[in-house]
């Protein structure tokens, strides 16, 4: 079992998720035996769950700064059914609006996956995960099942997400591995 200590009150996010990376106690999977893989694979399902709930978390808040940013821009009103409600995207006059909205966020959403999760293999993971808890609060809030527009608005965003953080944590985890890290070798070849 866990023990927390928080010694201030002033703990950042990214402090409290990379706490979990350096636990000893959490067991170690095949994976992790020495085969040539370059990570070790943990389950921790503690640090799975906090970095579910920070991305959405993030995922909203930035779909209502997006909202802010273009109903300022376009001149319409701002609201949170924008969100939420179904019948809202299927106004005519607002389906561009929506559009833009989701579709920035989306991109939002594939950074906050790179830079929270950081692994190419959760992508698709962390993206329908994200999509499913607002399918959720969807059918929470609005007691029935979404448009055909709703559907297709969120598919086309899920996979936007899912291919961008893919793309971005390949390229990070493609990076190369410096070696000598600027220190002169201790060794001569």
């Amino acid at each position: 079992m866990r023990k927390f200590h928080f010694p201030t009150m002033s703990i950042s996010l990214w402090s409290m998720l990379n706490r979990f990376n350096t636990d000893k106690s959490a067991s170690y999977s095949r994976l992790s035996t020495g085969t040539g893989h370059f990570r070790i694979t943990v389950w921790d399902p503690v640090l799975i769950v906090a970095q579910i709930v920070s991305v959405q978390c993030l995922y909203y808040f930035t779909m209502c700064v997006w909202i802010t940013i273009i109903s300022y821009v376009v001149g319409t009103s701002r609201s949170l059914d924008i969100i939420f409600e179904f019948k809202e995207l299927s106004k005519v006059n607002s389906e561009k609006f929506v559009i833009a909205v989701f579709a920035l966020n989306a991109l939002s959403g594939a950074t906050f996956i790179w830079r929270v999760v950081e692994r190419y293999r959760l992508c698709l993971d962390f993206s329908c995960t994200i999509h499913t808890i607002h399918l959720a609060v969807c059918l929470w809030y609005n007691r029935t099942l979404p448009t055909p527009f709703w559907w297709l608005l969120n598919a086309s965003c899920a996979a936007i997400t899912c291919i961008c953080a893919e793309f971005l944590c390949m390229r990070t985890e493609l990076n190369s591995i410096p070696v000598n890290s600027g220190q002169t070798p201790k060794v001569d070849l």
